[in-house]
């Protein structure tokens, strides 16, 4: 009985109850759409590299470190000779190396040199890995893989020639046109940096390189790609290295014989560590939009309990005759939170059923311009967390409405009022 009573009423004042619906609905589905975001965020952020044990490279901040070799922003403070690399890797611990080379671009995306152990052993996501969409690994010296965003935004298909350029920038000028390079090659999306990385093999990044000094063409001295083929390729020095262990075990044992190496200054981190460490000074921001998204819900919640209250004198007379019918005070206080109550839960289903769609509609642009693999699954505890709250809150702020109903005299609202 109560109920229905409720609905008729709420039906009764539909106009009303339309627009604090639609704008319940809209800040509920704001609100969860940013925790989901933020969860899903943070879950493709900290598994952009995953089965790695150790990340080395010159002694830097561990953040510097990652920063350039999984995410491919900025540069190293120095290289790693190539003697060094070859007898780190010989440690007994060691089940597999992927070295990296950077330093050059492609129309504004990074071009990273390494060898066939990097299709074979880099893992993202749940140890998830890289699979070729379309052709087959570099095993030319010019020859490239490219990152699916790399392909999907300049539109290359497999066999087309590309050029790469000296530097970091989106524009260059200082270009390696004698070399092009054929693309054997596209990986298909992951949502990490690989999709925006151009993949050369070391020896490669060699070969451009010979017939340059200093950031710059040696005068006088042109080498073709005929010419450098039949020299020696062997890499003098790479960027940084990622390492597989045999045992978890002997991480920091690992670890600290790098750091300590006394040949060269490394550093050696363990990318996990350094990911939390990364994500933590970046909370500061989803932590922001969170607290901005509560208070759009607080101040639609508290619109809807001012909607109530300004019609709560229209609603004298109404509650009088349930006072007359027999109805308890407490009845009426009852009525108003079941009232606020169902409106509530109707926002939410209708909040939800919004954020399902929006993510539906854009769930591979998302993918495709941010690298955000966003799961269409938004039920999940902290969700439940949010709905008990918002019912709780609503529930707490129909209190004032509800009390002053409770303490409405049957003379008032039964009055006739000249």
């Amino acid at each position: 009985m109560l109920m229905k009573l409720a609905r008729l009423s709420l039906w009764n004042r539909r106009g009303t109850v339309l627009m604090t619906w639609l704008s319940l609905t809209i800040s509920i589905a704001l609100l969860l759409g940013i925790d989901h975001l933020r969860t899903e965020a943070k879950s493709s952020f900290t598994s952009t590299v995953s089965g790695t044990d150790l990340i080395v490279g010159a002694r830097s901040g561990q953040l510097n470190l990652l920063l350039y070799s999984v995410f491919r922003i900025g540069n190293a403070t120095a290289n790693i000779s190539w003697p060094t690399y070859q007898r780190i890797i010989k440690h007994p611990q060691i089940d597999w190396a992927i070295p990296i080379s950077l330093g050059d671009s492609h129309r504004g995306y990074r071009v990273m040199g390494t060898n066939s152990d990097y299709f074979k052993h880099y893992r993202y996501a749940n140890s998830q890995p890289l699979v070729l969409a379309q052709g087959e690994p570099f095993a030319q010296v010019f020859d490239t893989v490219l990152g699916a965003e790399v392909a999907l935004k300049l539109g290359y298909k497999l066999g087309e020639q590309i050029e790469l350029s000296h530097g970091v920038g989106a524009v260059s000028f200082s270009q390696h046109k004698d070399k092009p390079f054929t693309v054997v090659g596209i990986l298909a999306a992951t949502g990490t940096p690989v999709d925006q990385t151009v993949h050369v093999s070391l020896e490669a990044i060699e070969a451009i390189h010979l017939d340059w000094q200093q950031g710059a063409p040696m005068p006088g001295r042109q080498l073709s790609s005929e010419q450098v083929l039949a020299m020696d390729l062997t890499p003098k020095s790479i960027t940084a290295f990622m390492l597989g262990l045999k045992s978890r075990m002997a991480t920091f044992t690992l670890q600290r014989q790098i750091n300590e190496f006394k040949n060269e200054p490394l550093s050696a981190i363990l990318p996990g560590v350094a990911l939390a460490e990364l994500w933590q000074m970046l909370s500061m921001v989803e932590n922001l939009l969170l607290l901005i998204s509560l208070l759009v819900l607080l101040a639609a919640l508290v619109g809807m309990i001012t909607t109530l209250l300004a019609s709560m004198k229209e609603r004298q007379r109404e509650m009088a005759i349930l006072r007359a019918a027999g109805a308890h005070p407490w009845y009426l206080f009852v009525l108003i939170q079941v009232e606020v109550l169902l409106v509530t839960l109707l926002s939410m289903l209708s909040a939800a059923a919004l954020l399902l769609l929006s993510l539906y509609l854009l769930q591979d642009r998302l993918a495709a311009d941010f690298g955000l693999f966003i799961s269409l699954n938004i039920i999940k505890l902290n969700t439940l967390y949010w709905a008990g709250g918002i019912l709780l809150l609503s529930a707490l702020l129909a209190t004032l409405p509800g009390i002053l109903a409770y303490r409405k005299a049957l003379a008032d609202g039964l009055t006739v009022r000249l």
